[in-house]
């Protein structure tokens, strides 16, 4: 089985020592987005309904650059810093996933990267 690391600028540059998204077996798995424009680095939005929009764009760049998109997302994993944002953020997400939406976790975490409300990864079918 090969596997390949993804790799875009119109998402935010890996941090640390992981990949942006790595495809294997026909699935692409995307490292856990938080709201980082890719242009500036910084974070964008201060409320998590435009937190979690940048979020799903950066996915949608990964995706896009590994030969995927988000009608192609089968399961992702919503991190909140409030649980009580949950739905806030799912009037978002459900922007994105508007028909046959993938399955999904959500669950609370007591702090994220650089203090953002929301992060977000995914796994999407993607072709080798």
């Amino acid at each position: 089985m090969t596997r390949t690391v993804i790799a875009t600028d119109k998402a935010p540059a890996a941090v640390g020592p992981y990949s942006q998204g790595v495809k294997a077996g026909g699935l692409l798995f995307t490292a856990m987005q938080i709201p980082l424009d890719p242009a500036t680095g910084q974070i964008g939005g201060g409320d998590v309904t435009t937190q979690t929009a940048r979020v799903l764009e950066n996915i949608a760049a990964i995706l896009s650059a590994g030969q995927s998109s988000l009608d192609k997302v089968v399961k992702t994993l919503v991190y909140l810093a409030d649980m009580n944002d949950f739905g806030a953020m799912n009037a978002v997400y459900e922007q994105y996933f508007p028909h046959a939406p993938p399955a999904r976790g959500a669950v609370e975490v007591s702090r994220l990267p650089r203090n953002a409300l929301v992060a977000i990864e995914a796994i999407a079918v993607a072709g080798d």
